[in-house]
């Protein structure tokens, strides 16, 4: 297991807003990671739901771990399998599900299915809707669909690993909803991201993962955890002008308050 000595921290600040820990590249690890993640800084994780069977896996997560919460839900590369929404709505009943992701829309693997995905994307915002929770948003190459659906439908929650534009970015805010920003801010081809960063508000921005993918520099291609995320703070903390245990405080802070977290 890789930890990054610079990356260990004294205390409890990091909250990772988007991660994948049920994914099998972590299962010959993840027994060892997980409690070593607890002990090196990491406070508190949303592990996100993909279809059905990683929800559940999502689910058996946080009832392992008391600092990990759970988020259920279809992504729109799963569209195919044909999976129904009302199978996430039972799943949300569980005391330690705080949302309903990864959903959205993808029209870099699954263009042809926009039709698809969107329905889909907008049932899974109802059902957050009528449970009053948050959703967690995936959009690839389908920029202004999302906004679209998102202005109609005006959900809680945030847009993930955002990569729109900065007036994109100005127009999820308007919703009230947040921006997650990861490793990719880290990345030297990142030319939009750092001046989506500059202008998100302290109350809006989460960090995050979406590991086992996405490891910041200088780890990037390698296998990404939660205890990456003083990496992605630092860079965020040198576009934004503070110091990196700031935006760790206030992204901790930001998570638990749009994921109802005590």
């Amino acid at each position: 297991m890789e930890y990054p000595k610079e990356c260990i921290l004294d205390e409890p600040l990091i909250f990772d807003s988007h991660a994948h820990l049920d994914d099998a590249k972590f299962d010959s690890i993840r027994d060892e990671l997980i409690p070593a993640m607890s002990g090196c800084g990491v406070m508190g994780i949303i592990t996100c739901g993909c279809d059905i069977n990683s929800s559940k896996a999502a689910l058996m997560l946080a009832e392992k771990y008391d600092f990990i919460y759970a988020a259920v839900g279809i992504h729109p590369q799963e569209i195919s399998k044909g999976e129904n929404a009302d199978e996430i709505k039972a799943l949300c009943s569980h005391k330690k599900c705080v949302a309903i992701g990864e959903i959205g829309l993808d029209y870099y693997w699954e263009k042809d299915k926009a039709e698809e995905q969107k329905e889909l994307f907008k049932k899974q915002i109802i059902i957050a809707k009528e449970l009053d929770l948050p959703i967690i948003v995936h959009d690839r190459d389908a920029h202004e669909d999302t906004l679209n659906i998102l202005k109609a439908y005006k959900p809680k929650g945030v847009v993930h690993c955002f990569s729109g534009s900065v007036e994109m970015a100005k127009e999820i805010l308007k919703l009230g909803m947040y921006i997650g920003i990861g490793g990719v801010i880290t990345f030297k081809n990142a030319k939009k991201l750092p001046d989506v960063a500059q202008i998100v508000p302290d109350d809006k921005l989460l960090i995050e993962t979406d590991c086992p993918y996405l490891a910041p520099e200088p780890y990037r291609g390698r296998l990404c955890h939660s205890g990456y995320i003083p990496l992605t703070a630092a860079k965020l903390a040198e576009i934004r002008g503070v110091s990196a245990e700031d935006i760790l405080k206030l992204t901790a802070k930001n998570a638990k308050t749009l994921f109802a977290i005590e």
